[in-house]
C-alpha cells in the first residue's frame, strides 16, 4: 500500500515506469513488426533466395550427381551451424549423429513458410543416383553463441537508465524549488532558491526565479505590515497613557466609579494588546534577543499562576502537575511567564463552564522540557487547529471580552517557543484543547 501511494505521488517513480514501458513497447513493436515483415516477404523474396542457396550447397555435396562425403565434411567445417543428413541406396551419413532428426510441424490449414511441405521443398534435394540430402541448423552451435535478444534487452535497459538519469537531472531544480517554497511558507526568506547559471534560462530556472521574486515581495509586504503595526503601537502608547491618567483623575463618587472602572479596564486591555503587538514583532524579527538565565521550571510555573491570579482569581483552581527532579533550563523568564500566562488565560476562558479545572503539566523529556496546558472545554473544530497559531486568527467570529482577545495569544506563544529553539503544538484533547510547548534543555 505504501509503495502504491509513493508511486502515485512521485513524479520520479512514474517517469521511471513510463520509460520502462516505452522501452518494452518499442522492443515489442520492433520485434513483432520485423517478424511480420519477414513473414509477409518470405514467399516473394526470402524463399527463392534460400532455395537457390540450398541448391548450390547440394551441388557442392554431390558435384557429380552422387554424394561426396569429403565435400560434405568440408562444408560442415566451413559452416558450423549447418547439419547435413544423406540417405540413399549406397550412402547413409549424418554430420551430427548426436542430434535428433528434424520433426517438422505439419499445419494442413496453412501454406505459410513454416508449413511442413513448404520446408521440405526448401531444405531437401535429391541427387541423380537417388540419394536424399537434407540440410538443417545446428541448434547446439546456435545456443552456444551469445543471444541477440539478451543483448537487446541489456541495451534497452542501459538506454532507459541513461534517459531516466538525464530527465532526473533536468528535473533536479524541482527539489530546490520545493525546499524554497517550504522555507517561504514557514516565513524564512533569508535563503532564496539557488538557480545555477546554466539553468537560468530554461523553464525550471524561470520558475525558480519567479518563486524567488514572489518570496521577496511577500517579505516586503510582511515587513511593511510589521512596520505599520510598530508605528501604530508606538503612536498609541502616549494617548493611552494620557487617557489612563485623565481617567484616574476623575472624582470618585458612586455615580462615576462604575464608568471609571470600566474605562480603566478597557484602557488596560488596549495597553496589553499594544504590548503584545510590540513583543510579537520583536520576536518575529530575524535577530530576536532573549535574556536567558538559569531558571527552575517549577518555580516559573508557580509564578505564572500567581501573576495570573492577581487579575483572575479563578486561576487559583488550576491543577499544577510537576515532575520530580526537573532540570534547570536557560530561559527568558519574562517571556516564558508571558507564554504561560497567555496559555493559562486561554484555558480558563474556554474551560470556564467545564466541570473539571484546567491543568498545567511541567514534564521532563529526552533532552527537552515540556509545558502542557489543557482545558476541558468544547475544543476547536479539527479543520481550524492548524490556523490557531496565526496572528489575529480566532476560531469564532465574535470579538467580545468574554469570548477572547483578538487572536494574538497563541501566536505570541509560538514565537516565544521558537525563539527558545522549541515548538508549540496544538491539538484537541477530547474534551478540551491541549497546547504543548517543547523546549530543548
Amino acid at each position: 500500500m505504501g509503495t502504491l501511494r509513493r508511486w502515485r505521488h512521485s513524479i520520479k517513480l512514474r517517469l521511471l515506469g513510463v520509460f520502462l514501458l516505452l522501452a518494452f513497447l518499442v522492443a515489442f513493436i520492433f520485434i513483432g513488426g520485423a517478424q511480420k515483415a519477414f513473414t509477409l516477404g518470405w514467399r516473394e523474396a526470402g524463399r527463392p533466395l534460400l532455395m537457390d542457396y540450398v541448391s548450390r550447397l547440394a551441388n557442392d555435396v554431390a558435384p557429380q550427381g552422387r554424394p561426396d562425403l569429403a565435400q560434405a565434411q568440408a562444408l560442415v567445417q566451413r559452416l558450423p551451424i549447418v547439419t547435413i543428413d544423406i540417405s540413399g541406396p549406397e550412402v547413409q551419413w549424418r554430420s551430427h549423429p548426436q542430434l535428433p532428426r528434424h520433426r517438422w510441424r505439419p499445419d494442413p490449414a496453412s501454406r505459410d513458410w513454416s508449413d511442413d511441405e513448404v520446408w521440405r521443398e526448401v531444405v531437401q534435394r535429391r541427387t541423380a543416383d537417388g540419394h536424399l540430402i537434407e540440410f538443417g541448423l545446428n541448434e547446439e552451435a546456435i545456443e552456444r553463441r551469445p543471444r541477440l535478444f539478451l543483448f537487446a534487452l541489456a541495451a534497452l535497459f542501459i538506454v532507459t537508465t541513461l534517459a531516466f538519469w538525464y530527465v532526473r537531472r533536468l528535473l533536479r531544480p524541482l527539489d530546490a524549488i520545493r525546499a524554497g517554497a517550504v522555507r517561504f511558507g514557514a516565513g524564512d526568506f533569508s535563503q532564496p532558491i539557488e538557480v545555477p547559471a546554466r539553468r537560468a534560462r530554461d523553464e525550471l530556472g524561470e520558475l525558480a526565479t519567479t518563486v524567488n521574486t514572489m518570496g521577496r515581495d511577500i517579505e516586503q509586504m510582511l515587513q511593511a505590515q510589521r512596520a505599520l503595526l510598530l508605528a501604530i503601537s508606538h503612536e498609541l502608547r502616549s494617548p493611552l497613557t494620557r487617557a489612563r491618567l485623565n481617567t484616574e483623575l476623575l472624582p470618585e463618587s458612586p455615580e462615576v466609579n462604575p464608568q471609571r472602572e470600566a474605562l480603566l479596564r478597557d484602557l488596560g486591555e488596549m495597553a496589553r494588546l499594544i504590548s503584545d503587538l510590540l513583543e510579537s514583532e520583536r520576536l518575529a524579527g530575524r535577530h530576536a534577543a532573549l535574556n536567558r538565565e538559569p531558571t527552575d521550571p517549577a518555580t516559573l510555573a508557580r509564578e505564572a499562576i500567581d501573576e495570573l491570579a492577581q487579575a483572575r482569581p479563578e486561576a487559583r483552581r488550576i491543577a499544577l502537575h510537576i515532575d520530580d527532579s526537573l532540570p534547570t533550563a536557560q530561559l527568558d523568564r519574562v517571556r516564558m511567564r508571558l507564554l504561560l500566562r497567555n496559555l493559562l488565560d486561554n484555558a480558563l476562558r474556554h474551560g470556564a463552564d467545564a466541570p473539571q479545572s484546567p491543568e498545567l503539566h511541567v514534564q521532563r523529556g529526552a533532552g527537552a522540557l515540556h509545558f502542557v496546558v489543557r482545558d476541558h472545554g468544547p475544543g476547536v473544530p479539527e479543520d481550524r487547529i492548524a490556523q490557531l497559531g496565526q496572528p489575529f486568527y480566532r476560531p469564532d467570529s465574535a470579538r467580545t471580552r468574554d469570548a477572547g482577545g483578538v487572536g494574538l495569544g497563541l501566536y505570541l506563544c509560538r514565537l516565544v517557543a521558537q525563539a527558545h529553539g522549541g515548538r508549540c503544538d496544538i491539538r484537541n484533547a477530547h474534551p478540551g484543547l491541549e497546547v504543548s510547548v517543547t523546549l530543548p534543555t
